[in-house]
């Protein structure tokens, strides 16, 4: 039956932040690890979702505002954060996301897939690194998608300023850098001999919020109504439940034999659907060069100080 849910230690004394925690993966995860006694801190940008997700988790929670679309929400939240937990976080897991959005810019100007998807992970991640170097083994999961393996950079253009706009390859863009940014994490600590567990994982083809908040964004009216009925209806007729997509996460941020520099997900043909196991970069991801690159171009963008250095 391979790894499951059951498989996961005992969270008590333990302290974990999920963003992107009141629905799908997130709430599922946040919902897990608090029912094995982990006190989770469920970031979400909307209070009154974020509200509603809360009550329905079984175990120690509680709520952050988190808007990663906007660095002084992310620097806000980071804040409060170090101040809740005395500065020690056991394992953060950068989950939320948005995908195939219309061109639109976050409240700092950048193309809204990658300030959300990486800038304001990268940002929160880094802000956070004070309260997760006090936990030896430490963890930061970073969710990415199989949409990583798609178009690739354009680091001259991240923000889409020059080249013509296409959601699917902001989207793929997004989700690479959520990936060389984990890797490039577990470099970085590595050298600085820092004990910190810096892993990837994504969840296939899962039955997420995702596609239909995109369809949403896209307009309303009947236009907007059907094409939402559509890729709701569509789109359990072709992955697997959201119980099973958390599965890499809840592994990645609990299995014991989980490594630093690891990428987890469904073990499955393609790793579309199936249990935890060990997932395959696309080659691009793996370069050292890309990953001080990007490192250094996120740091230019956000204006947050990295950490490693």
């Amino acid at each position: 039956m391979g790894w499951t849910a059951a498989d996961i230690p005992d969270q008590s004394g333990k302290t974990v932040l999920v963003t992107g925690a009141n629905s799908g993966l997130g709430l599922r995860t946040a919902r897990v690890l608090a029912g094995r006694g982990a006190l989770v801190i469920m970031a979400c940008r909307s209070v009154e979702r974020g509200r509603a997700a809360l009550a329905t988790v079984d175990g120690p929670a509680e709520l952050l505002t988190l808007d990663l679309a906007d660095l002084a929400s992310v620097r806000a939240a980071a804040a409060q954060v170090r101040e809740r937990t005395g500065d020690r976080l056991d394992v953060l897991v950068n989950n939320a996301g948005v995908m195939a959005t219309p061109k639109r810019a976050t409240a700092d100007g950048f193309e809204l897939q990658l300030g959300t998807n990486h800038l304001g992970h990268a940002a929160l991640t880094w802000l956070l690194m004070p309260a997760l170097r006090q936990v030896p083994g430490a963890r930061v999961v970073t969710v990415t998608s199989l949409a990583h393996r798609g178009t690739g950079f354009d680091l001259d253009d991240l923000n889409f300023e020059h080249r013509r706009y296409r959601s699917a390859a902001a989207y793929s863009q997004s989700k690479l850098a959520n990936l060389v940014f984990a890797l490039e994490l577990h470099r970085r600590a590595t050298g600085a001999g820092i004990d910190l567990v810096s892993v990837a994982a994504h969840p296939g083809l899962a039955d997420t919020e995702l596609a239909g908040n995109s369809a949403r964004l896209r307009g309303g009216g009947p236009l907007g109504r059907a094409l939402t009925a559509v890729v709701r209806v569509g789109g359990k007729l072709v992955t697997q439940s959201v119980d099973r997509g958390a599965l890499p996460l809840l592994h990645a941020a609990t299995a014991p034999d989980v490594v630093g520099g690891g990428f987890y997900g469904p073990s499955g043909p393609g790793e579309f659907f199936g249990g935890a196991g060990p997932a395959k970069p696309r080659s691009a991801a793996l370069s050292p060069t890309l990953g001080r690159t990007l490192w250094g171009r996120t740091a230019d963008l956000t204006g947050v100080s990295p950490d490693p250095a």
